[in-house]
């Protein structure tokens, strides 16, 4: 693909469901990190906490319009009263990037500050300069390491993605990542499925299979800082979205040639 721009739109989508306690730190540091013009889009699932309230009075103060000729950074709130889910809220604010804002980099990542909002701007860099499609932020490749989880969930992860790789191929290392920059098109032509975390094991096989150069950026995943947990709570909690995972990558395995 050709050269972004650089002045073409970058957006990061921040899917969030009661982040309160992080919302705000998170968009500072965000707004902090990366250059003009970008976006800063909030796809909230009506947060009984208000995360949503909060981050409408922040875009108040820094909105951010694409008719305006103005290279600038600015934020904005889509709050969704009838939907709910990570994967719909993801491809929700995809849509909203593309077709309101005309976002040429799309990145998305947790809300709970277990990504450093500091290495969104390496995965940009990566598809700018790195000629990459799709940027992604691994924990297990060097450099990269999980210290937000236990034992029990940095084990059932390497697993996971251990089985990925052999099934679906070595291109990535972090199938389960969720801590992802596009370009437009990619995001265009493939189209997230899924309920939870499984998307992006989906995702990232089908970019790899359709040719798309994948490059990955390591990050060390750090504890969330307010705010519980939504990756598991418990053991069953771990097994029942490990389920799901392990069935995405047998079902793009089976259908590897289709």
């Amino acid at each position: 693909m050709s050269k972004v721009d650089d002045n073409a739109l970058v957006c990061t989508i921040l899917p969030t469901f009661n982040e309160s306690g992080n919302i705000t730190d998170l968009i500072e540091r965000l707004m902090a990190s990366v250059s003009p013009p970008y976006l800063v889009l909030v796809i909230d699932d009506d947060s009984p906490d208000g995360t949503w309230k909060i981050v409408a009075d922040m875009a108040a103060k820094a909105p951010y319009s694409p008719e305006e000729t103005e290279i600038k950074s600015g934020i904005a709130l889509v709050r969704r009263l009838q939907e709910k889910g990570l994967t719909s809220a993801i491809q929700r604010g995809i849509d909203e990037a593309i077709q309101t804002y005309n976002a040429q980099i799309i990145t998305w990542m947790d809300c709970d500050l277990s990504m450093p909002p500091e290495d969104v701007p390496k995965l940009v860099e990566a598809i700018r300069q790195g000629g990459a499609d799709v940027a992604v932020g691994s924990r297990w490749i060097d450099g990269g390491t999980d210290v937000a989880h236990g034992l029990m969930a940095r084990v059932l992860s390497w697993i996971i993605n251990n089985f990925a790789m052999l099934l679906l191929g070595r291109k990535v290392h972090d199938y389960t990542s969720g801590f992802i920059a596009a370009r437009a098109e990619v995001l265009e032509k493939i189209r997230l499925k899924g309920d939870y975390g499984e998307y992006c094991i989906d995702l990232l096989c089908r970019a790899g299979r359709l040719n798309y150069q994948m490059k990955e950026v390591p990050y060390v995943c750090v504890p969330r800082t307010s705010g519980e947990s939504k990756t598991g709570i418990n053991l069953w909690d771990y097994l029942s979205k490990g389920r799901k995972y392990v069935s995405t990558i047998v079902a793009l395995w089976l259908n590897r040639n289709s």
